[in-house]
Formats: structure tokens, C-alpha cells, sequence
């Protein structure tokens, strides 16, 4: 079970950039400026974010397994589209269909776990599921830059594709219903809507979501430019992108392991603000290295993501398990509403702030920094809050 969560939870970041070693490639033979190309970003994360929101919900009112196997099936049919579209139009059209279903599997995941476990267990569990869903996003165009050099992009495509279908035999063999008939909610649109908005309208949940993107975005804000940083800036090759993803794989691993370790041992507070410290001192030491080093080795940068992967990965499955602790009743509209604003900090990251700074190394980290700090303070009106009620 816990193996399953964790690579259903694969499923979008994988989406997002296991195909960055193929941009040049793809602005070639479909005669796209790199502008154009970032939009296949854009037109899977706006609907994956929006789409996101009613997910969760679907899932109070119709059960777990149902909404995977389906949105599973559909994410299947959308990348075996992107893998065959033969203009850039058509593949516009099957990132937004991808975008469409890729989150059913990684929101109700989190979900499911909160069903079925409670305290240190389910903090362990949710710490593999963050660690597997974060390590997605960097091996992602390990395994995309070989697929790419091997067989061409379109195979990156048809590997998302693969990956889909056996998720849904997975689901259909290995996944329990978690959320039973009697404790379901009403199936109707008002029904649906009224429980998002309860969500949505708690102030100490939507502190701590926005805390949750911050900390996503520290981290995304040096991935979303990996095929500068990488083709460009280090000069490697589209089978070297392991430079920049490895150290941050290394990071998530090393997060995942002092959670597991520290569950039951530490407070939760206590494990936040080590988190934290890690998140804001990483961009610090890099800041400070380009100040004394205008154009510093690549090694010391690589330090650097792993020490903010590592906070990032100590953060994220405490704040998320105390989104879903207030809504035992709405788990998947909690899982929802704090995926929405996960994927909102996300896209405004990848898709905005990144490009608008041209991918340049001392501007990303003071972005990263920015987020992080940003973080901090968000969590800390959140406890704060926590503290003051009756």
C-alpha cells in the first residue's frame, strides 16, 4: 500500500519535466521559439491546478479507488496523444488533458492515507509519499534526456504514457476503497461546492497551504530552469541533467530519513523550524558564495540544492498532514483545496517568475530565498492562529 501511495503520487511531477531534456529538440521540429515551448508547461499546470479543486470533493461523494482508476485511464489516453500529436496545437491540447487528470492520483493519494492512518504512522507514510512525489521532479529528465537521446521525444511521451497504464492495474489489483458509503457526502454540485468552500474559507488552512507552495517553491525555482542551467550554464549534455537532479534526489532522501526517524521522537515544531532553517539557509550560503565568486563550481551549487531539498522535504508532509487533521470529514476537499495552492505557487514559479529572470543563477536564489522566507512567515500566522483558538 505504502508503495503504491508514494508512485501514484509520481504522477505529476513526473508530467512536468521529464520531457526538459527534449525542449530543443521539440522547438525543432516544430518550429517553436523557447517561449512557445514553455507553454506546454502552462497548458498542463492551469488545468491540473484548477481541476485539482474538484478532485478531492469527487472523492468524499464517490469513493477513493474510483476517481484513481478513471483518472488514471485518462491521463493514459492524454499522453499516448502527446506522444503521437503531429502539430504543436494538437500537443497544446493533450498537455491540458494530461493537466486534466494527472492530479486525481497524487491529491486522493494523500487522502487515502489520512484514512487509513493516524499520528506518527501516518507522518512516516506521508513522508515516503513526499519524498518519492518530490524525487519525481528530478528524475524525471534523468530518465527523459536517455529515453530523448535513445529513441526521440515523442518515446519521453510514451514512457508517461506506460506509466499510466501500469498505475492503473495497480490501482484496479492493489487499491482498497478507503472512504465508505456511510461516510460520504451528498452528490451534487452544491454539496461539492459548499465543502471546498468551507475549505477554502479556514484561515489557518490556507495559511498553511500557501506555506506549503512557498516551501515547493524554493525548490522549483532552481528546477524550473534546469535546461538553462544545465544545456547552458554548466554546458552539459541532455544526458547529464543527473548534475543538477541528483544532489536534490540525495536531499529529499536525506529529509525523508530524519522524518522517519525523528516521527514520535520530535515535536512537530521542533522538526518545522529545523526544516525552515535548512529552506533559508541554503539560498543564504549560495548568495553569499556568488558575492565572494561571480562565477562559483558547479559543486558548491549542487551543495546548495541539496541542503534547501532536504528542508523542503522535512516541511511538507507536517504541514500537509495538519491541512487534512482540520477536515476529518473533507479529507479530499482539504487534499484538494491544498493542491490548488500548491500547483497555484508552482505555476506562478515555473511559468512567470523563472523566465522572467532568465534563468540566471544569483536571481534564482534570491527567488528561492524570497519563498522560503515567505514560508516561514505564512506557518508562523498559521500556529499562531492554532495557538490563539479556544
Amino acid at each position: 500500500m505504502a508503495l503504491l501511495l508514494a508512485t501514484l503520487s509520481m504522477v505529476s511531477p513526473l508530467s512536468i519535466d521529464t520531457f526538459f531534456p527534449s525542449f530543443r529538440a521539440i522547438a525543432a521540429e516544430l518550429n517553436l521559439s523557447d517561449w512557445e515551448v514553455q507553454q506546454t508547461i502552462t497548458a498542463y499546470l492551469v488545468p491540473y491546478a484548477c481541476l485539482t479543486l474538484i478532485h478531492g470533493p469527487l472523492s468524499d461523494a464517490l469513493g477513493r479507488r474510483r476517481m484513481v482508476i478513471v483518472g488514471t485511464m485518462l491521463y493514459t489516453l492524454a499522453s499516448i496523444g502527446c506522444a503521437f500529436a503531429p502539430s504543436f496545437a494538437l500537443l497544446l491540447v493533450g498537455r491540458v488533458f494530461q493537466g486534466m487528470a494527472a492530479g486525481v492520483a497524487p491529491t486522493i493519494a494523500r487522502a487515502v492515507v489520512r484514512d487509513l492512518y493516524d499520528g506518527s504512522d501516518a507522518q512516516r507514510l506521508m513522508g515516503l509519499m513526499m519524498m518519492i512525489f518530490s524525487i519525481a521532479p528530478a528524475l524525471g529528465p534523468i530518465i527523459g534526456g536517455w529515453l530523448h537521446v535513445a529513441f526521440g521525444w515523442r518515446a519521453v511521451f510514451g514512457f508517461m504514457g506506460f506509466v499510466g497504464a501500469a498505475l492503473v492495474l495497480a490501482s484496479w489489483l492493489a487499491l482498497p476503497e478507503t472512504h465508505p458509503k456511510e461516510k460520504r457526502i451528498r452528490f451534487h454540485p452544491g454539496e461539492l461546492l459548499r465543502s471546498t468552500l468551507s475549505v477554502a474559507r479556514h484561515g489557518e488552512f490556507m495559511l498553511l497551504a500557501v506555506a506549503c507552495g512557498c516551501t515547493i517553491g524554493a525548490v522549483l525555482a532552481y528546477l524550473g530552469s534546469a535546461p538553462s542551467i544545465v544545456l547552458d550554464q554548466w554546458h552539459l549534455s541532455e544526458t547529464q541533467f543527473a548534475w543538477l537532479f541528483l544532489p536534490v534526489i540525495s536531499g529529499f532522501m536525506l529529509g525523508s530519513f530524519l522524518s522517519n526517524r525523528l516521527a514520535g521522537r520530535w515535536s512537530r515544531l521542533r522538526q518545522l523550524r529545523l526544516g525552515f532553517a535548512l529552506l533559508i539557509g541554503g539560498p543564504i550560503f549560495f548568495l553569499a558564495l556568488n558575492a565572494l565568486m561571480p562565477h562559483p563550481p558547479i559543486l558548491p551549487q549542487q551543495i546548495y540544492l541539496f541542503v534547501v531539498a532536504a528542508g523542503a522535504q522535512l516541511i511538507f508532509p507536517m504541514l500537509t498532514l495538519e491541512m487534512l487533521d482540520l477536515f476529518p470529514n473533507s479529507r479530499g476537499a482539504a487534499a484538494s483545496v491544498s493542491s490548488f495552492i500548491t500547483l497555484g505557487c508552482g505555476s506562478i514559479v515555473m511559468g512567470v517568475l523563472v523566465p522572467a529572470l532568465d534563468s540566471q543563477l544569483p536571481k534564482l536564489g534570491v527567488l528561492s530565498l524570497v519563498a522560503a522566507c515567505a514560508g516561514v512567515v505564512a506557518w508562523s500566522l498559521a500556529h499562531r492562529r492554532k495557538i490563539a483558538a479556544p
